[in-house]
């Protein structure tokens, strides 16, 4: 699907899904070389920028990593998009409205706008993820005894015991993910910061400063979030080992209780002749009030060291 978009001084085309007839014929109309739109074709696996003598190509990544192939030369602005797995699709329509507001704007003006519009959607998807991390923390350190349903409280992410780890891991790899798409950008905008590309001066050139400064928050954020992610890790195998050592005490404490009934049941249950209290008559109910009082002794002792 092909829409045009008009503003004074350019023509904005964006493309969704294009075919490769769609797209030649996209050349053609323009009077652009053959081979202009062969980079649509390949997936690109990071951020880049191409100088051409007649037109600007530039590649960059939305913050759902979808990728936006981008094209700038006199009087034409060209961008190709295509969904995700998902069905989803990264919509330029916040930069359309912005670029049409202006009196006259140039192709690398509008690749500009569509830059920072890709950047500010950077944040969109930190703060998801941020929320996703939180629920996750928030699981981790949840009591297993409190009401999760509880109004009065932040409620508790649903996830088990078993899934948090693989939450904690799938979260790194999209972080990790994310930051493909965002580092090399940065390599991208300080060759355009230097002056060398000649589609983006004067307003353009200004808009790319601040977009600049935008993506190195967005980094920040990005590694700040992996390393969140890091402590989050190792919290939970912390988690995970102190309750292993709840349950290893609960264990002893109880095996001791027993232990020591079972201990004296052990002493009289050996079939030896001359044994003192075979023949007395209290021997029974003494041996066990013994075991009786052994074992809650030992209850008393465990509790009071919160074994138990």
């Amino acid at each position: 699907m092909i829409t045009r978009h008009p503003v004074d001084g350019t023509t904005w085309i964006d493309v969704v899904d294009p075919t490769n007839e769609e797209l030649d014929e996209l050349a053609a109309e323009h009077g652009m070389a053959e081979r202009t739109f062969d980079e649509a074709h390949r997936r690109a696996a990071r951020p880049t920028m191409q100088r051409f003598p007649d037109h600007l190509y530039m590649v960059a990544f939305s913050g759902e990593l979808a990728e936006i192939d981008m094209w700038a030369g006199d009087g034409w602005f060209v961008t190709v998009r295509r969904h995700d797995d998902d069905g989803k699709e990264w919509v330029p329509t916040s930069a359309v409205e912005r670029a049409r507001r202006l009196d006259s704007i140039s192709s690398g003006m509008m690749m500009a706008l569509v830059l920072e519009n890709l950047v500010d959607g950077y944040f969109d998807s930190t703060d998801a993820l941020e929320d996703q991390l939180e629920a996750i923390e928030d699981r981790i350190f949840a009591d297993p005894d409190a009401d999760t349903h509880d109004h009065d409280s932040a409620p508790v992410a649903d996830f088990d015991e078993a899934d948090v780890q693989e939450a904690l891991f799938q979260l790194r790899r999209e972080l990790l993910r994310l930051r493909r798409a965002v580092m090399p950008l940065r390599e991208v905008l300080q060759s355009a910061l230097r002056g060398e590309v000649q589609q983006l001066q004067g307003d353009a050139l200004v808009v790319c400063r601040d977009t600049f400064d935008k993506l190195l928050r967005a980094i920040d954020m990005v590694d700040e979030l992996r390393e969140l992610v890091g402590n989050a890790v190792e919290a939970h195998l912390a988690v995970m080992s102190n309750q292993m050592n709840l349950v290893m005490k609960q264990l002893t404490a109880w095996g001791s209780i027993v232990f020591g009934a079972t201990l004296i049941a052990g002493i009289y249950g050996m079939n030896f002749t001359n044994m003192p209290e075979l023949d007395w008559r209290f021997g029974y109910p003494s041996a066990l009030g013994l075991m009786a009082v052994m074992s809650f002794v030992l209850y008393r002792w465990f509790k009071r060291n919160d074994w138990i």
